[in-house]
């Protein structure tokens, strides 16, 4: 492998960065990162591991191989495999030949691949790992001190990207839950002062409008308030 640019690596650090504070989906993310990882790290393959904390298992999200069989979804424990092992001791690896080491886990897979040396980093915010990102070459080689660190640093910008986007996800859920809970009483409430109902049968005849018509609670509630509006003369 030869000697990675300084402009490459730099390149892809700025890119990195940008893409912490841009609205780009999560998908999109991880396809970004692998890609920046594998061309500076000129790697065959990049493949990008997210930890799924319930299940203390990583999943396969993202990697530049156009390969059907790599890209196929996998997962692997915490503990177990390279990946599992990175993850649990929070550090770097390096495998010169994986074909011959006993904790690799793909041997099949990486001989269909040609898949040789491997160098394997966890995804850090703080002291949390959040995933691993592996890099393999074709050839044997010897990563070095510089290689760790370039890929951990990449690692490191990239999980902050990757906290940062689905901590935007889960705002942007928890507010549209907050959004159609305040629909929903406020239909409730237009139902019970209408009808005469008491909070549990509003609740219910929205729940069943939703059901039957298999739309969401929220166009359901906000059907009532728009209909209420309009007989109050607040929409003409």
């Amino acid at each position: 492998m030869k000697e990675n640019s300084s402009k490459s690596y730099i390149d892809a650090l700025s890119k990195i960065s940008k893409a912490i504070t841009s609205d780009l989906y999560l998908e999109d993310m991880l396809k970004l990162i692998v890609t920046l990882t594998a061309n500076v790290m000129k790697a065959k393959i990049c493949s990008l591991w997210l930890l799924d904390e319930k299940t203390q298992s990583l999943k396969i999200k993202a990697t530049q191989s156009m390969s059907r069989e790599y890209v196929k979804e996998r997962k692997i424990k915490v503990g177990e495999g390279i990946v599992g092992l990175v993850a649990k001791n929070k550090k770097p690896t390096v495998i010169l030949d994986v074909s011959k080491d006993k904790s690799y886990k793909e041997k099949t897979l990486a001989k269909k691949e040609n898949l040789v040396s491997m160098l394997s980093v966890p995804m850090l915010v703080k002291s949390r790992v959040i995933g691993v990102i592996n890099c393999y070459t074709t050839q044997v080689y010897k990563f070095g001190k510089n290689d760790i660190n370039r890929l951990s640093t990449l690692a490191s910008q990239a999980a902050v990207a990757i906290e940062n986007t689905e901590l935007l996800v889960k705002t942007k859920i928890v507010q549209e839950e907050l959004e159609t809970r305040k629909r929903v009483e406020r239909a409730k409430g237009i139902l019970m002062r209408e009808n005469n109902f008491s909070e549990d049968d509003a609740y219910k005849l929205l729940r069943k409008s939703s059901m039957s018509k298999r739309l969401p609670m929220k166009e359901i509630a906000e059907a009532v308030i728009l209909s209420f509006e309009i007989r109050e003369g607040k929409i003409r």
